[in-house]
């Protein structure tokens, strides 16, 4: 019998919604560009991880960390690490993220996609841990950079190159400077 509770109760630990198993994954088909965009939410440790998969040279996986402020977005062909402060007047926060990711059928038609714009500084960054476990565990052994965000009309006029991140059709992020591949 006291097994019998015993098991029950866990049972009922584990149907909390308020448990330790908080996150979820949706796969939105991100079909302009030919490729697949995978959300994944961990509302225990305030992370979202966004993966886009589409080709060599435009797949790039990024990590919001909500505790730290920062994010990072890895981009592969360049095996390069771009970090930069969470514009939290822009930048959803994880529950409107999530009922953005739920919203996949048709997502891309909605209003108007939310722009930030980033400047890469010059200096590769070696203390990662500052930003935060998560972009340190997802950086570690890249070589990696933080970025400025840049507003006004100053921007531009940025002749140089610039990496696309767009989050689900409702945030475009451009990382914009010169990086040196390893």
């Amino acid at each position: 019998m006291k097994l019998l509770i015993v098991f029950i109760g866990l049972l009922g630990f584990l149907w909390d919604p308020t448990s330790a198993d908080t996150n979820i994954n949706v796969s939105n088909d991100n079909d302009s560009n030919g490729g697949s965009q995978t959300v994944s939410i961990n509302n225990d440790h305030n992370v979202a991880n966004v993966d886009n998969n589409n080709g060599w040279e435009r797949s790039w996986n990024s990590i919001w960390d909500y505790n730290s402020g920062f994010a990072a977005t890895r981009i592969f062909s360049k095996k390069t690490c771009i970090v930069h402060r969470l514009n939290k007047d822009v930048v959803p926060g994880l529950q409107e993220l999530e009922r953005m990711s739920k919203q996949k059928a048709n997502v891309h038609t909605g209003p108007s996609p939310k722009s930030l714009q980033y400047e890469i500084e010059p200096e590769a960054i070696d203390n990662l841990a500052q930003f935060g476990t998560p972009i340190e565990n997802m950086c570690k052994g890249l070589r990696t950079y933080k970025a400025q965000e840049v507003q006004g009309q100053g921007f531009f006029f940025f002749s140089g190159s610039c990496f696309d991140v767009n989050v689900l059709w409702v945030l475009n992020i451009s990382l914009c400077g010169e990086t040196t591949d390893v």
